[in-house]
């Protein structure tokens, strides 16, 4: 239900207003080389990428999702394969390799988050990175009770409310962004499994690569203890 066909209507409805900045993060990075964007989704990242003149090949296990993507100017020209990400099931070597919004946490277990790093690096040019955004979990363990119902939009004719719960002993959160409207209840759930950024930083060392840079926004500014989003790049 994450990634179904109802999910992936309404993928787009609220962009986040940090995509301009994004591309222009990852494509400095990419240079004159091939990009491949882990979980593409609907397209939010990759079709601005690739208009930029890079070429773009993407990975995503929800054919709802991808559909979305072909359907928007320029899909069409993406080479996409349908598959779990963690695997990277694809030919070639590229220059850049990406996961963006919390997306690798969607792996629910460490193995397979430190699969996904060792496949990665199996398909990365000798100068190339990974870049990976996820969020830093410590507000979770402030969380009374170790769950929350926040309030994420509040409109005449609709409420959505973000409603989770914590497991710190599995590093999981289930979660599910629910709509309630003059037309009925809309739920779209997602568990994810966090990691944080030293452990992330582990992960890349198990599979050969290293920290080559970390900043607190797509904009490069400092990470610090405050920062609410984290971009790191790996590299050899």
């Amino acid at each position: 239900m994450s990634f179904d066909e109802e999910a992936a209507a309404h993928y787009d409805d609220a962009l986040r207003g940090d995509e301009a900045e994004t591309v222009a993060f990852l494509r400095a990075l990419a240079g004159d080389g091939a990009a491949l964007e882990l979980a593409v989704g609907t397209g939010r990242i990759a079709l601005p990428l690739a208009a930029t003149g890079v070429r773009v090949d993407g990975v995503d296990i929800s054919e709802a999702m991808v559909a979305r993507l072909r359907g928007k100017p320029g899909g069409e020209q993406l080479a996409i394969t349908i598959g779990n990400f963690a695997d990277v099931p694809v030919e070639g070597v590229y220059r850049l390799i990406y996961v963006v919004y919390n997306t690798l946490f969607n792996l629910l277990t460490q193995d397979d988050q430190v699969r996904c790093f060792e496949n990665v690096a199996s398909h990365l040019t000798d100068d190339g990175s990974f870049v990976v955004e996820a969020g830093p979990p410590d507000f979770l363990y402030r969380l009374p009770d170790h769950q929350y119902v926040g309030a994420e939009a509040i409109e005449v004719d609709a409420v959505r409310l973000d409603v989770a719960r914590h497991d710190p002993v599995t590093q999981r959160l289930e979660e599910s962004h629910v709509t309630l409207s003059r037309d009925g209840v809309r739920l779209n759930p997602i568990i994810t499994r966090y990691a944080w950024p030293s452990e992330l930083d582990l992960m890349a060392r198990i599979a050969g690569l290293r920290l080559k840079e970390r900043w607190g926004g797509w904009d490069r500014r400092p990470y610090t203890a405050d920062s609410r989003n984290i971009v790191s790049v790996y590299g050899r």
